[in-house]
């Protein structure tokens, strides 16, 4: 059987980057194999369905680029892909496992399930919830006669399904990622499978149409490995092969101290979302890694070595070779921790292999009203300082002055260079410049290193010094490739408007 894999989300809000690096490994997987990948949406819990949280979950993997094969917006030889239009199915299948004994009716309210809590605890009993020893003393098809489950059926009385959890099990799974893990049944409880308003609870959900959906491998977060057991008895109980299980590691707040929160991202400065969220009740806003600037092909990156690691020391990838080299078994156990710093490293790397036709052309857009320079030209640009930015929104403020002439000098560089005679020494170089017919930047370099050495001054000084009058700051890139790129007039002009702006320097 070829691989089939899923991302099954409840629209319960926006979608953690914990969740997307879950739905990025079931897709590097998916592809890793030939396999396919499909985002099924898990809506059985209506009381916490959020409005609009769907649609982000799809419009946050378009925009990561993680194409699932089949969905609930494109379809599929399974469709449905919603739960909760799948509602007469379940019915079909909580039906067989209430035939087979597997499961059983219960009627007990609220109030009564507290009262078994509170009773467990005042004995100090190691038990404390619904099982084989508590599940005789409740409201129930065990204590209850099949006239009984009958007539509460059908006068509405609430109910739920709850799974006979077999008792004195040890149960022997495997997980691809942790290797052989034990489970005692004695420990776990019976589980609500189905619920009388027609909608199942995710145990059985996802079961049935993992099942029926022909799903090979179950990749999730590893909140969801107490559930194993459960599951696996499922499985059994229905007679069914499972699938094969995978649990990932947690991702870790910056300090290793606990799973990753939005409050993290909200106190120290950095997204947990892909996309902007904004909570329908609240009205809040949370910027996503999108609003951020950050490239997709940076954040899956990013995501997929948080946990994973293919054994080299190459860390920039692209989505395709990661694919190529993604497997589970090489999937950490240990949680993974976030590196905010890093993530910023991942974008910068990956917006040096932009092309920069790209980068041009959204430049161009972004500061239409500003740029005066052919295409050619603002090409340059973008090659000479894109290796500085972090973010596409960088290019602005490290080329900005390639536009602009500087109104301002930084006070930094001046106080460190504007001082003795440097006024009068910036005078010569203009004289010298204009008399410079060749402005091409190794040219210019050559003869200009000489004329300083010649005077025996000392060389970064005056050249600092022409940096910040055509610059307005001691940074940038070459400083020849500057003066090529704005050319003589530009050059001269700016230099002599700062002797007249700057005036006469301090002493030294």
């Amino acid at each position: 059987m070829s691989v089939r894999v899923r991302f099954a989300p409840s629209p319960t809000g926006p979608l953690h980057i914990g969740g997307v690096r879950t739905a990025l490994y079931n897709y590097l997987f998916a592809k890793k194999h030939g396999g396919k990948f499909l985002l099924r949406i898990e809506d059985t819990d209506q009381e916490r369905y959020v409005e609009g949280a769907e649609n982000y979950i799809i419009e946050s993997l378009k925009w990561l680029n993680l194409n699932y094969d089949e969905g609930v917006d494109i379809g599929g030889k399974f469709a449905p892909y919603r739960q909760s239009e799948r509602k007469e199915i379940y019915k079909k299948y909580v039906q067989q496992l209430i035939d087979k004994g597997a499961a059983y009716y219960a009627f007990d309210t609220p109030e009564e399930l507290e009262q078994m809590r509170q009773r467990l605890e005042n004995e100090h009993s190691t038990v404390r919830h619904y099982c084989h020893l508590t599940r005789m003393q409740m409201k129930n098809s065990y204590t209850l006669s099949q006239q009984q489950v009958k007539e509460l059926i059908d006068s509405g009385i609430p109910y739920v399904v709850r799974f006979n959890i077999p008792p004195n099990r040890k149960i022997q799974l495997y997980d691809i990622i942790r290797g052989n893990i034990s489970f005692d049944s004695n420990t776990l409880d019976d589980k609500v499978l189905f619920k009388s308003d027609g909608l199942p609870t995710y145990h059985l959900a996802n079961i049935v149409d993992d099942h029926l959906m022909e799903i090979t491998h179950v990749i999730r977060g590893e909140e969801w490995l107490p559930s194993l057991p459960l599951h696996a008895l499922l499985y059994e109980a229905f007679g069914w092969t499972p699938p094969q299980f995978a649990h990932l590691p947690l991702i870790l707040k910056p300090n290793g101290k606990g799973k990753l929160s939005k409050r993290d991202g909200d106190q120290m400065g950095f997204p947990v979302f892909p996309l902007e969220w904004k909570d329908p009740q609240t009205g809040e806003i949370s910027r996503g890694y999108r609003e951020w600037g950050y490239l997709p092909q940076a954040v899956v990156n990013m995501l997929a070595l948080l946990g994973w690691n293919p054994g080299t020391e190459q860390e920039i990838f692209n989505i395709n070779e990661l694919a190529q080299l993604f497997d589970l078994e090489k999937v950490q156990k240990a949680g993974a921790k976030f590196d905010p710093e890093k993530t910023k490293w991942f974008n910068q790397q990956h917006l040096k292999k932009v092309d920069s036709k790209l980068l041009v052309e959204n430049f161009k857009n972004q500061y239409k009203s500003l740029i005066n320079k052919d295409d050619t030209t603002v090409k340059k640009i973008i090659e000479l300082i894109r290796d500085r930015a972090v973010f596409e929104n960088d290019l602005w403020e490290n080329a900005k002055y390639f536009f602009v002439a500087p109104q301002n000098y930084a006070e930094k560089a001046l106080k460190k260079y504007w001082k003795g005679n440097i006024d009068e020494r910036m005078k010569e170089i203009v004289d010298f410049f204009e008399n410079q017919s060749n402005f091409e930047s190794s040219a210019l370099e050559k003869v200009t290193i000489e004329w300083i050495q010649n005077k025996g001054e000392n060389l970064g000084k005056i050249l600092n010094t022409v940096r910040v009058l055509i610059v307005g700051d001691a940074v940038g890139p070459h400083l020849f490739n500057i003066i090529e790129i704005l050319g003589k007039e530009e050059t001269l002009n700016r230099i002599k408007n700062g002797i007249l702006k700057l005036g006469k320097p301090t002493t030294e």
